[in-house]
């Protein structure tokens, strides 16, 4: 009975959001009174501060792309054996909304590849909903955005 519950685990279907387009609006968007530009290079910065490998970055779109740093290991169990590689992909999206007031958009989502000895492989992209995770990254690009604009 437990090996065929295994199985089943195995092929469960990802999670889905418990939280509402509106409610994860709310948690992944705050508002700054900062020029396009300073909120920009204030999120770029903090991106690169914790971690993350930019891979794109355009102040006209306001967009910027980003992923941790893959953690790989090694997975031996009954069913499978073969490689996990694990990371954090974060993308922000900047837009003036106001002349010196910005609005910034974050999505973090955590990714966990698989391969197997015979070939198999999967990828599950699993949405982090985490509001303190969001609010910890916003006080950091208000910090940045404070020294910005006082260097000015």
């Amino acid at each position: 009975m437990s090996f065929i519950a295994t199985v089943f685990v195995g092929c469960a279907q990802p999670p889905v959001s418990t939280k509402s387009a509106l409610e994860l609006q709310s948690i992944q968007s705050k508002e700054f009174e900062a020029t396009k530009q300073q909120a920009f290079a204030a999120t770029l910065s903090v991106f690169q501060d914790l971690g993350y490998i930019v891979s794109s970055a355009n102040l006209d779109t306001g967009l910027i792309t980003a992923k941790s740093p893959t953690v790989q290991d090694f997975v031996f169990s009954l069913l499978f054996v073969g490689q996990r590689m694990r990371d954090r992909k974060a993308n922000a999206f900047v837009e003036e909304i106001d002349k010196g007031r910005t609005k910034i958009r974050l999505n973090f989502v955590d990714t966990t590849q698989t391969s197997g000895s015979q070939g198999m492989r999967s990828e599950q992209d699993v949405p982090v909903e985490t509001p303190e995770l969001y609010q910890d990254t916003f006080a950091k690009i208000q910090q940045g955005i404070f020294v910005r604009k006082n260097l000015q």
